[in-house]
Order: C-alpha cells, then sequence, then structure tokens
C-alpha cells in the first residue's frame, strides 16, 4: 500500500508521538514507500500498542498480523513483527523487536481481540509464549504434538508420522523412519540409486 501525500506530516506524527513516550535509545525509526518501521524494546509493545491506537492523530486501529522469523545463529534469535494500519490515514505501521526463547512476551488481546490467534500460532509454530492470553493452546498442530515446526532447527522430517492401523483400527503416530536407501541417495543419477553406488566402488 503506497502512502499518498500525507506521509510527511503522519512520520512526524509518529516522531512526536514516539519521542514524547519512550527514551530516544529504546527505539529506532525508520520509513520507506509502502510503510513506517519501529525497532524497539519487547517489554515496551504493550503501552506502545494501546497509544498508537488511542492517539487520535495516528489512529493505528486496526492489527492486521502478528509473525515472527527465526535466525537461530543470533543470541535473540526470534525476530517479532506487528504490523497496525490506520484506514483514516491510509499508513501501515511495523513493529519489530528480537527476544530469545525464553523470553515472555505482553500479549495484546486485551486491546487487539485479533492478537488472539496471531499469538496462539506464533506459540504453536515457534515457541514464543505470551502472558496474560487468555487460551494460549496450539492451533495448527495436533494434540501432543512435539516441537515447533518453524524454528530452524526442527527437522524437515518431522519427529513422528500418522498412519492408520488397520490391526487396531484406529490412526495411530510413530516414530519417522527414513530408509537406508533414502540415506544414500545417489543424486547424479537418480534412477539407479544404490546400484550406482555399487559400480562406483566396484
Amino acid at each position: 500500500m503506497i502512502i499518498k501525500k500525507n506521509h510527511t506530516s503522519i512520520l512526524k506524527n509518529v516522531k512526536k508521538v514516539f519521542s514524547s513516550i519512550l527514551d530516544d535509545k529504546n527505539y529506532k525509526l525508520y520509513e520507506d514507500k509502502e510503510c513506517i518501521r519501529i525497532v524497539l524494546e519487547y517489554n515496551d509493545i504493550l503501552r506502545v500498542s494501546k497509544i498508537i491506537k488511542d492517539n487520535e492523530t495516528l489512529k493505528f486501529n486496526q492489527l492486521i498480523d502478528i509473525t515472527a522469523v527465526d535466525y537461530p545463529e543470533n543470541e535473540n534469535r526470534f525476530e517479532m513483527v506487528y504490523i497496525f494500519l490506520s484506514i483514516t490515514n491510509n499508513c501501515r505501521l511495523l513493529v519489530k523487536f528480537c527476544v530469545n526463547e525464553n523470553t515472555t512476551i505482553d500479549s495484546l488481546t486485551a486491546i487487539f481481540p485479533a492478537a488472539n490467534w496471531y499469538e496462539r500460532e506464533i506459540w504453536d509454530l515457534f515457541g514464543i509464549s505470551f502472558k496474560n492470553h487468555p487460551d494460549l493452546r496450539r492451533i495448527l498442530t495436533d494434540y501432543g504434538f512435539n516441537g515447533f515446526p518453524l524454528r530452524k532447527d526442527f527437522p524437515l522430517t518431522g519427529n513422528v508420522e500418522v498412519r492408520y492401523d488397520f490391526a487396531l483400527k484406529k490412526v495411530i503416530y510413530e516414530p519417522v523412519k527414513l530408509t537406508q536407501s533414502f540415506r544414500s541417495f545417489d543424486f547424479e543419477s537418480p534412477w539407479e540409486g544404490e546400484k550406482a553406488e555399487t559400480k562406483k566402488n566396484d
């Protein structure tokens, strides 16, 4: 969404509001043609969200999305991304901060009810927990699921596989088993598989 001619005035108002509620050392503000981006401390997200929603000038009263990105090589491996929309000003605001896997973030459900399922999804897929969430449980994976699928260190094959057992007449879970044929797959001659590897050794 391209910001219209009032972009300058909106940016000015955002700077004014944030400078009044946060120390200059605790946030950074960036701008581009499509949105305004702010990087801040994780413990400021609840207060900031309430202010940008209630402020009569900004009116960021719609929460579009909450998501996360995993950078396992970093100490604070998860980058949280909140996207707010001001329909009145035709402007999007991206709020970002980084946390580690042991950090608990304030839930926004009391301010933006739409945050409920977004936060549940992040808990389910990344294992990031939220404080004061009314119903923090998995939403996409199955009951008793082990692990968090969108973490970069989660195995691509998963931990368990599901199949129907005709003897027991029910769906059962079993540990993932990779056959030896798959493990020693010959990528140079895929149609020959293990035979090609045997010929090379001979």
